[in-house]
């Protein structure tokens, strides 16, 4: 098990992403989200490049599509198509609910892919499912930097 869950949010939708950062602090899991505005910064921030220098590699990365200066479907095809990167899932977190859109997520392998509720309820629920699926229940591989796999389960 490991002590803290790095999230990065990529998001550029200042009340998003304070929505879903309030509403992973709210968890039994020690969470540290941090947020990048636009692909570029994201992208700057897993190169340990500013403030995620001292964190290493996310557990996770939520990505919005929708981006200034690198769109998401961008970003998701630099992280999937590096080393270093390609084992952190990927959920994809947008108000698109066109087919294209997810298809093309898929095709560039996002693990998982969720259209954004409108409804304030709805989208903390979605946060939480995120945090039981992916933090709570699935065994991930070892993130660069630890010596161990990443395990975290209900009970642990």
């Amino acid at each position: 098990m490991i002590n803290v869950i790095h999230v990065l949010l990529v998001e550029d939708n200042a009340a998003d992403a304070d929505l879903t950062r309030e509403t992973f602090t709210s968890t039994k899991f020690d969470i540290k989200v941090s947020v990048a505005r636009d692909g570029v910064e994201a992208i700057d921030l897993l190169h340990n490049q500013g403030s995620w220098a001292e964190l290493g590699q996310p557990t996770i990365i939520m990505l919005d599509l929708n981006l200034p200066r690198k769109d998401g479907r961008q970003v998701l095809a630099v992280l999937k198509s590096d080393d270093l990167f390609r084992r952190i899932p990927v959920v994809i977190l947008s108000s698109s609910d066109s087919e294209k859109d997810i298809t093309s997520c898929y095709n560039l392998g996002a693990n998982c892919y969720i259209v954004k509720p409108t409804e304030l309820k709805a989208y903390r629920a979605a946060v939480q499912m995120v945090e039981d699926f992916w933090l709570g229940t699935t065994k991930l591989p070892r993130r660069e930097g630890h010596s161990t796999a990443t395990r975290i389960g209900f009970g642990e």
